[in-house]
C-alpha cells in the first residue's frame, strides 16, 4: 500500500523481476490495525460529540479539534479494508476504482491531520504568546476557512491517485493496490514533496510554536510547578508521538526518491524495504488514535466532566487546571495551564 505509479514488479522493460516479501508484515499490520480501531473509533466518537458542543459555544480551537476527529475517524475507516487486504497477500479482490478510493481517502486525511495538527499548535501558541491580541487573531470564521483551504488543497494534490495504474500480481488476474513498484520521475517528485511539505515543513512548525509555548509558560508567575510540568509533558508527548507516526513513513519515502537515481540498485533497494516502508506506515496510523486522547480525552477536567456524564469539555477550552497551555472556550485569550 503506497502512493506509487505502475507497481507491476515483472516489470517488461526491466532486466530484473522483484519479488517482494508480502507475507513478512501480515501478522503485525492486522495486530496494529486491529490496536489502533478498537482505541481510535471510540475515542475519536467521544471527541467528537465533546468537541462538536464547544464549537456550539464559538470555540475557534474546536473548529479544529473537530475537524481533526472527523479526519482521523475517516481514517480509520479505511483500516479495515487494508486489513482484508493484507490478509489476503497483498492481493486486491475489489475494483479498480475501490482501489483508488481507498487509497486516495487514506492518504487525504492523512495529510490533512498533519497539517490540522499544525493549525491547533499555531492557534494555542497565538494565544499564548498573543495573549491580549489573540481575539482578533482568532475568530470562528478564519478557522473555517483555513481547516476549509487545507482539506481543499491536500484533496486536490491527491486527484492524481485517479490517473495512476495500481498494479497487477505476476499472473495479471490478481490485482495489487498501489504497492511500492518502479519509481517514475512524476513519482520521485510527488514524494519528494510529500516529505518537505507533508512532513518536514509540519514538524518544524510544531517544534518552533511548541517551544514558544513552553518557554512562555515555564517564564510565568502565575502557575505553579505542576502545571508547569504538565505543560511540558504535553508539549514533549506533542512532539514525540508525530515523530514516532510519521517519521518513519517520510524518512523512508525520502530515500525511495533517492534510489531512482541510482536505478540499477532500486529492485533490491525496493525488496529491502519493503517490510520497514508497510510498518512505517501502519505506525502512521496510531496518530489517529493518539490525537484524541493526547488532546482532548487526556484533560484532568475532561474525565472528570466524563465520569459525571455531563460531557463539558474542558481541555483545551476552559479555564481550571488542565494538561497544558489552553484556550478559553469563548475564544478570548485566556490561558490557563
Amino acid at each position: 500500500m503506497g502512493l506509487t505509479n505502475g507497481t507491476s514488479y515483472n516489470v517488461s522493460n526491466s532486466s530484473y523481476n522483484c519479488s517482494l516479501p508480502y507475507e513478512n508484515d501480515r501478522l503485525p499490520l492486522l495486530i496494529l490495525y486491529g490496536i489502533v480501531l478498537i482505541v481510535g473509533v471510540p475515542a475519536n466518537l467521544v471527541t467528537i460529540y465533546l468537541t462538536f458542543l464547544e464549537v456550539q459555544r464559538k470555540n475557534v480551537l474546536g473548529i479544529y479539534l473537530l475537524s481533526l476527529s472527523v479526519c482521523d475517524l475517516m481514517y480509520l475507516g479505511t483500516l479495515p479494508v487494508w486489513a482484508i487486504y493484507i490478509h489476503h497477500g497483498h492481493r486486491w479482490l475489489m475494483g479498480s476504482l475501490a482501489c483508488k478510493m481507498t487509497c486516495y481517502i487514506f492518504f487525504n486525511n492523512m495529510y490533512v491531520s498533519i497539517f490540522l495538527l499544525c493549525c491547533v499548535s499555531v492557534d494555542r501558541y497565538i494565544a499564548v504568546v498573543y495573549s491580549l491580541k489573540s481575539r482578533g487573531l482568532r475568530q470562528m470564521k478564519l478557522a473555517i476557512i483555513v481547516t476549509s483551504v487545507i482539506v481543499v488543497v491536500v484533496a486536490l494534490g491527491h486527484m492524481p491517485v485517479f490517473t495512476m495504474g495500481e498494479g497487477e500480481t505476476d499472473t495479471k488476474e490478481e490485482k495489487r493496490c498501489f504497492e511500492p513498484g518502479q519509481n517514475t520521475a512524476t513519482v520521485t517528485a510527488f514524494n519528494y514533496s510529500r516529505f518537505v511539505i507533508g512532513f518536514f515543513i509540519p514538524l518544524c512548525v510544531l517544534l518552533v510554536t511548541n517551544r514558544g509555548i513552553l518557554s512562555m509558560v515555564q517564564a510565568s508567575a502565575g502557575l505553579s510547578s505542576e502545571q508547569k510540568f504538565k505543560v511540558r509533558y504535553l508539549v514533549l508527548a506533542v512532539i514525540l508521538f508525530f515523530l514516532v507516526c510519521f517519521a518513519p513513513y517520510h524518512i523512508i519515502l525520502l530515500l525511495r526518491a533517492v534510489s531512482y537515481h541510482f536505478s540499477e540498485t532500486t529492485c533490491v533497494f525496493d525488496t529491502a524495504l519493503y517490510s520497514p516502508y508497510t510498518i512505517s506506515l501502519g505506525l502512521s496510523t496510531l496518530n489517529s488514535a493518539t490525537n484524541p486522547i493526547l488532546y482532548v480525552l487526556a484533560s484532568d477536567n475532561t474525565r472528570k466532566e466524563i465520569c459525571r456524564s455531563k460531557f463539558c469539555l474542558c481541555s483545551g477550552f476552559s479555564s481550571g487546571q488542565e494538561t497544558g497551555p489552553v484556550v478559553s472556550s469563548r475564544g478570548n485569550g485566556q490561558i490557563t495551564a
